[in-house]
C-alpha cells in the first residue's frame, strides 16, 4: 500500500494530498510539507474550533506549520 503525503496550505491550513494543485477551502496555491499536529473539522458552522482557524469546509487542518 502506498503512503498518502500530504501538504498544509499556508494561507488557511488546509491539509491536501501532495499532488492537489489547488487548495478547495480557500482557493490557495502556496503549500508547505512541513507541518505538524492536525484536527479534523466535521462541522464548521457549530465548531468553536472551525471558527478559531476559519474553517470554511469540513475537513482535515494542520495545528503547526513552517512559514
Amino acid at each position: 500500500m502506498a503512503k498518502v503525503v500530504y501538504k498544509a496550505c499556508r494561507n488557511c491550513r488546509y491539509l491536501v494530498e501532495s499532488n492537489v494543485d489547488k487548495c478547495p477551502n480557500c482557493g490557495g496555491t502556496d503549500f508547505t510539507k512541513l507541518w505538524r499536529g492536525y484536527v479534523i473539522v466535521v462541522d464548521p458552522a457549530n465548531s468553536a474550533v472551525a471558527k478559531l482557524i476559519d474553517a470554511k469546509i469540513p475537513g482535515p487542518y494542520a495545528i503547526k506549520m513552517a512559514r
